[in-house]
């Protein structure tokens, strides 16, 4: 907070632009919170799954093998793993591999969520920003020019509010652009364990089917 200025005096000075600004900042803030809920424990969670069925397969109980997958539906791993489970009979193991990849691209495309609106704020609000203080420091000077006098020191109070838009809009940015990246990152771990856990889904149940012999 600047001295003598409250962080509301300089959303009232900062030009009309402050108030989409703050929209914006509400909106991350937001899926922010939605997003790192609903991502919680499942960089875990498909190896977690994966192990709960594995055994089953292996042993050709593919009847306990679902019920342990519809145990953890609530979970993308779960999903896909009950699905691909429940599909096997008389399906080949490419054919499984192919649902595999299919669910396992519509879980992370759901997870996603409203991911791309952080990546959008992160780069339209500086330039927002930037359109209020021009706009302010477009006001000043034409202050100044209609005073006819008084030098900068007329101006300068102008030119000071103006720029809280600029600094509103860098630090809604900065915000967004930090946590779309986190959980893009985050994705790609879920993604990378969702692979691994799904591959290892698909060799157990080559191993049940080679032990009933209809491998």
């Amino acid at each position: 907070m600047v001295e003598g200025l409250s962080v509301l005096d300089m959303i009232r000075q900062g030009a009309l632009v402050t108030y989409p600004l703050i929209a914006m900042s509400i909106v991350v803030l937001t899926i922010i919170g939605e997003r790192l809920w609903a991502l919680r424990g499942l960089v875990s969670s498909p190896l977690r799954v994966a192990g709960a069925v594995v055994g089953s397969l292996q042993k050709g109980d593919f009847r306990a093998a679902l019920a342990a997958a519809r145990q953890n539906e609530k979970t993308p791993a779960g999903r896909i793993f009950r699905d691909v489970i429940s599909q096997q009979d008389g399906e080949s193991l490419d054919y499984l591999a192919k649902v595999v990849e299919d669910r396992r691209f519509e879980e992370i495309e759901a997870l996603k969520g409203g991911i791309w609106v952080l990546g959008t704020v992160g780069v339209s609000a500086p330039f927002i920003g930037l359109l209020g203080t021009v706009i302010g420091i477009i006001k000043s000077f034409h202050n100044m020019s209609v005073q006819g006098s008084g030098g900068f020191a007329v101006v300068a109070g102008g030119i000071s509010e103006a720029l809280i838009a600029t600094a509103l809009g860098l630090a809604v940015a900065i915000i967004a652009v930090i946590f779309y990246n986190y959980f893009h990152t985050k994705l790609e771990r879920i993604e990378a364990v969702m692979t691994i856990g799904s591959d290892r889904v698909l060799e157990a149940l080559r191993l049940g089917r080679k032990t009933h012999g209809n491998g």
